[in-house]
């Protein structure tokens, strides 16, 4: 059996200050940066990324591997017309090429879901429009998702099956990729197609009222394992959708794929009216810069373990550029002693950094290159690095983070971590590499909306979500959308629709 593999994540944010363009597949901080067929296996096999299960399952069962491209950019605007084009050739251009040298039993790709082209809204959808025409109706196609992918019709109508993550953060991405590897294999061995079903949810779900860690979602998520059992669906994939996405399809969805219509079509109504039914459970605030640290303070007075504040608006895994100070303006402003920031992504103060050396006194204009509103600030420069080292945690341990010239920055008894690329702040070896224990600060400030919990909310005595400035808004409502359906409801709990 020969099945190719390949690769093309982005998760785009119409409103971002940038968009993304080649270079940031090139470089993307904590992920594997662009691979070609010869590179692919060895550089993906022991990361995290789903594409590594997918390769898992195939070698133990004999399967030989056809490797494609591969490719992955930090989330930020929409990726461009030339970048989407580029990396889709060399993908396409592989996939061409291995059919020269003999038939494919099939094709896993390993997609975010969340992609927007300039050229393309649904981007996955396009893609896998184009693989379909390049292999024909009869060679099955799976992929795996990011549960943030808003998906369409498109892409369940190309795809043979879909396989989302289950969990958010996303601690089984590669269980994700085995999965739709595991329905590559089946759907080969069954010799037709899966029947499927498609439902979309009528309301935007915010990113902070996602994590399947906690209600409502974790209750969500429960109850899709009762149903798919009940059913006896092959898959239920249920999509939680990224409500930054300006087009038609964004939001909440779900599909099944199943021996009968019959299934898949229960499945899919069953998960849809659970979502109906919990609409206002996922309407959930969020404190103020201000309140977050004044709260912070008061715990951390009392507590052994450090305060956790994401700082969601500015999440780089969102779009966010991870350079914004709101927040880093609050803990400075309210005397935050023994606090420390992960991170700002602004490399001419990183190179700043590195020119004064460790032990310098050093004045900057910090961060605020996304938004025009830096932070001036006096110094010391603690530590220097290059910014590589290996993550660790749950989620993408095994990853090589490259961030290029770092400083770790004491302004007033607050730690910042001064980068020259952006990365979220999920994993604890971004302190670490620099000499800070996170376990031993009293308040830590994490560029993240909700995957930092797989690695911080186990050591924090609390864990506070604050809205300072920064484009992935925790109410998508205010964005300036033009281009959702007709009928969706821009807030949980709201009975006002797009018009």
């Amino acid at each position: 059996m020969r099945i190719a593999i390949g690769g093309f994540l982005h998760e785009s944010h119409s409103f971002a200050p940038r968009p993304t363009t080649w270079a940031e597949f090139l470089e993307p901080g904590g992920w594997p940066p662009v691979q070609r067929p010869a590179t692919l296996l060895d550089a993906l096999r022991n990361t995290a990324v789903p594409a590594a299960g997918a390769i898992r399952v195939a070698e133990t069962r004999d399967v030989t591997i056809a490797p494609l491209s591969w490719g992955f950019a930090n989330p930020a605007g929409p990726v461009t017309a030339e970048a989407f084009e580029r990396l889709a050739a060399l993908i396409f251009h592989d996939l061409q090429a291995a059919l020269d040298q003999g038939p494919l039993d099939g094709l896993y790709l390993d997609l975010h879901g969340a992609m927007v082209a300039e050229h393309f809204p649904d981007a996955e959808g396009e893609l896998l429009r184009r693989a379909r025409a390049i292999l024909g109706p009869d060679v099955p196609i799976t992929a795996s998702l990011d549960p943030h992918c808003n998906l369409t019709e498109a892409m369940v109508r190309h795809a043979d099956a879909l396989a989302p993550f289950r969990t958010y953060p996303h601690v089984d991405m590669k269980e994700a990729g085995a999965r739709a590897m595991e329905l590559l294999l089946a759907r080969i061995r069954r010799g037709r197609p899966f029947a499927k079903a498609f439902r979309q949810v009528d309301y935007l779900i915010p990113i902070t009222s996602q994590c399947t860690l906690v209600p409502p979602m974790a209750d969500v998520m429960a109850a899709r394992a009762a149903i798919a059992a009940e059913k006896g669906v092959d898959e239920l994939a249920l999509c939680f959708g990224f409500p930054y996405a300006d087009f038609p399809d964004c939001g909440c969805a779900v599909a099944a794929f199943a021996e009968t219509q019959e299934a898949a079509e229960a499945a899919t109504t069953a998960l849809v009216a659970e979502f109906a039914r919990r609409e206002t459970e996922f309407a959930q605030p969020i404190l103020e810069a201000k309140q977050a640290v004044t709260e912070a303070l008061r715990i951390a007075a009392g507590a052994s373990k450090p305060v956790v504040i994401a700082d969601t608006q500015d999440n780089p895994g969102g779009g966010g550029h991870g350079d914004t100070t709101g927040l880093l303006a609050e803990l400075i402003a309210q005397g935050a002693q023994g606090a420390a920031l992960g991170l700002i992504n602004d490399a001419e103060s990183a190179a700043a950094c590195h020119a004064a050396g460790e032990g310098a006194s050093v004045a900057l204009a910090l961060g605020g290159k996304s938004d025009g509103a830096p932070l001036r600030v006096e110094g010391r420069v603690l530590k220097l690095s290059d910014g590589r080292f290996m993550c660790t945690g749950p989620m993408a341990g095994g990853n090589l983070a490259d961030l290029g010239a770092t400083a770790l920055l004491g302004i007033d008894g607050v730690k910042v971590i001064v980068t020259s690329r952006k990365m979220q702040a999920y994993d604890q070896a971004l302190f670490r590499h620099l000499g800070v224990e996170p376990a031993e600060q009293k308040i830590l400030a994490l560029k993240s909306s909700v995957h930092f919990r797989a690695d911080f909310q186990p050591i924090a005595a609390a864990v506070l979500v604050a809205a300072a400035p920064g484009p992935v808004v925790g109410d998508p409502a205010t964005l300036p959308f033009r281009h959702l359906r007709a009928g969706l409801k821009l807030r949980p709990g709201d009975n006002r629709r797009v018009g």
